[in-house]
Formats: structure tokens, sequence, C-alpha cells
């Protein structure tokens, strides 16, 4: 029986091929791969700067540039395809400035902000954060959010941060922008954010054992039918 890796490089190798550059070492891989795949066609292991290889949860952030082109560009590893020319690296984590507090002990305001996160009034307005996002939040926006104290717009606007650090990186304020942005998500979440009644309602009924049949019953139904079921759910109007 064939080595599936090998299989794998050789229907790979039917692909017009195309020169890459890793940490500035010639590769020629084929043209149809994403990073991460040009990565281990080229023979690298990947133990750092991976993670769940659907481009959400920010572990393979890279920075590269394309051959006659200046800019410094970034993307996602695993979701960005290789170009003719690109000079890559990595840059799997990104130090950043992270606050230590207790969540029960603070209050949604400006000042607590300020006290955890002082830097947040040097932020220039400049947008390189939002240039620098390999999912194209508005992070300029969010950032000027903060400085107005307006933790529930920073939290909406910073919602699908995946925490790649990629802002950080290139900002020239040095500010700490996903760290912010999780610190007022949580403020939002613990108290800013409307109370769901009907939510506390079902936890209630739940710990009262109303639902143990129901729920007995989905932990044992075949996969098809669980999707199913779960498709067809009835889904509470926004």
């Amino acid at each position: 029986m064939q080595n599936p890796l090998y299989c794998w490089r050789r229907e790979m190798s039917e692909v017009e091929m195309v020169p890459i550059y890793i940490m500035g070492k010639r590769y020629m891989v084929p043209g149809a791969l994403t990073i991460m795949g040009a990565l281990e066609y080229a023979g690298y292991k990947l133990i750092r700067g991976v993670g769940c290889r659907a481009a959400f949860c920010g572990a393979c952030s890279t920075v590269y540039r394309i051959d006659g082109d200046p800019k410094l560009h970034i993307g996602l590893a695993c979701g960005t395809v290789v170009q003719p020319g690109m000079h890559l690296t990595q840059i799997p984590f990104y130090p950043a400035d992270r606050a230590q507090y207790r969540l029960d002990e603070l209050e949604p305001t400006f000042a607590t902000l300020v006290r955890l996160y002082p830097q947040v009034l040097k932020c220039l307005g400049c947008g390189t954060c939002t240039k620098s996002c390999p999912q194209d939040l508005k992070v300029k926006d969010y950032m000027a959010a903060a400085m107005r104290g307006d933790i529930a717009r920073l939290a909406d606007l910073s919602f699908d941060c995946i925490m790649c650090g990629m802002c950080v990186s290139r900002c020239p304020a040095e500010e700490a922008q996903p760290n912010i942005a999780i610190l007022c998500r949580r403020l939002y979440g613990r108290y800013l954010a409307p109370k769901a009644q009907h939510l506390a309602e079902r936890v209630a009924e739940i710990d009262a054992g109303k639902h143990d049949e129901a729920l007995a019953k989905m932990k044992v139904m075949p996969d098809a039918e669980l999707r199913q079921a779960y498709n067809t759910r009835d889904i509470e109007p926004e």
C-alpha cells in the first residue's frame, strides 16, 4: 500500500509549480496550495503556527511580499493561496501588553479602560491596524470607540477578532488592540448586554429536570438524525 503523503505529493506535482521563498529559501510548490499546504509540501513539519486550518483561530499569521511589489501583505497561512515570487515568514505569536484583572471587580467604564490600558490614549488614528487585519475588521474604528469609552460599540466591532496580533505588530503607537478589545467584550457581556429572561427560564427548567428525557434521547441519536434536528430547530427572531 502506497504512503498517502507520497500519493498526495505526486498528485500535487502535476499542478503548475510556482516559486516561493520561505524564510529566504526558494521552493517550487503547486500553485493551487495555500501557504500552509505549501509549507508542508516543502517538507516543514508544522508544530507552531498551525491551528484550526479554517482561517478562524489566528494561529497561522503570515507576512509576505511579492516580487516587484514593495507592499507588506498580511494573511492567514491556512486561507491564503501562494503566488509566484512570494517571500514569506510566519508570526504565530506577537507579544502585547496584557493587563491582569478580575472581571467581577471591574466597572464597565472609560476609567477602567485607561487604568488597565493607559496606552489606549496614544492611538494616532492612522489606520495601519485596519490594513493589517486578515479578518478585515475596522480596528481603527473600534480603537476610536475605546478612546470615547464606548464599550458596547467596541465589543460589537471587535466581535470577530481572532487575536492573531497582526495589528499589534504594525501599530506605531504600540497598542495592544486585541487585548483591549477582549476586555471590552468581557465587560459588555458581564455588565452591559441585555439579559435574556427566556434563557434564564430555560436554564432553570433544565436544572429542574424538565428536559432530561429529551436530552437523553439526543445523546443516542444517530449523527444524521441529530444534524436534521439541529437544522430544523425553532430559531428565535433577532
